[in-house]
């Protein structure tokens, strides 16, 4: 049984005029645990909402959406936070760090909602992931003090701190050069492989979408797999 299963999946939105927006208009899509998954396409095709209703950050309007053999499309929103916060990491283009905060508190905020022995060695846990992704020697700077690569890094390691089963990269080189971008993919599959996740990216970039396991197309709101997936990237 795949690890994530989305079959008919559909997300509509309300318009101020009263009409209804689909987004997402019938997905079937399948992550196996410990792959690595792309999704290209075209602006507005739908990926980003497709990767928040993964992320359990929206819930979809019909089908059926299964998180290691629960059937969370219903679910309610205790059990899908509790599921997103344990279970889920989240990499992004902007980096999304806290300004005004080291890069260790950076790290440490995702085990502020955790409990038991991972909330009291929180610090002892951030510094371990920091020091995974080579930043032990910044762990007291400051984000407006670390270049593009070491901020990614920073959010790599947030991410990645309470062992989620699920990564999602939302474009994670997209504000990067070509270098640091492959860098940074580098160091998030290995670290990625290393805890056992899956990870799944959302890219414009033929090159990172052909380091992925499965490359699929989305387009209008749905998955159009074809020959042609990863070099059309690029002229998407």
């Amino acid at each position: 049984m795949s690890f994530v299963r989305v079959r008919d999946l559909r997300k509509s939105v309300a318009l101020p005029d009263g009409s209804t927006l689909e987004i997402l208009r019938g997905v079937d899509l399948d992550v196996e645990a410990d792959s690595r998954v792309a999704i290209v396409g075209r602006s507005g095709s739908g990926k980003s909402t497709l990767l928040n209703v993964l992320g359990l950050l929206d819930t979809p309007t019909e089908g059926l959406h299964e998180f290691d053999g629960q059937d969370l499309g219903r679910a309610g929103s205790v059990r899908r936070d509790r599921v997103r916060g344990a279970d889920v990491g989240f990499v992004f283009q902007q980096f999304n760090l806290l300004q005004g905060r080291t890069a260790l508190e950076n790290v440490e905020v995702p085990l502020l909602y955790a409990t038991g022995r991972a909330f009291w060695s929180r610090r002892r846990l951030a510094l371990e992931m920091l020091d995974r992704v080579g930043l032990a020697d910044r762990a007291d700077t400051q984000p407006h003090r670390l270049s593009g690569g070491e901020q990614q890094r920073v959010a790599i390691a947030r991410a990645l701190v309470r062992s989620p089963r699920l990564i999602l990269a939302d474009e994670p080189t997209g504000a990067l050069d070509v270098d640091t971008g492959r860098v940074v993919m580098e160091l998030l599959e290995t670290v990625a492989a290393e805890s056992g996740a899956a990870l799944v990216t959302i890219t414009h970039d033929a090159a990172v979408a052909a380091r992925a396991d499965v490359v699929h197309r989305i387009d209008h709101g749905l998955v159009v797999d074809g020959a042609d997936v990863v070099t059309g990237v690029v002229a998407a």
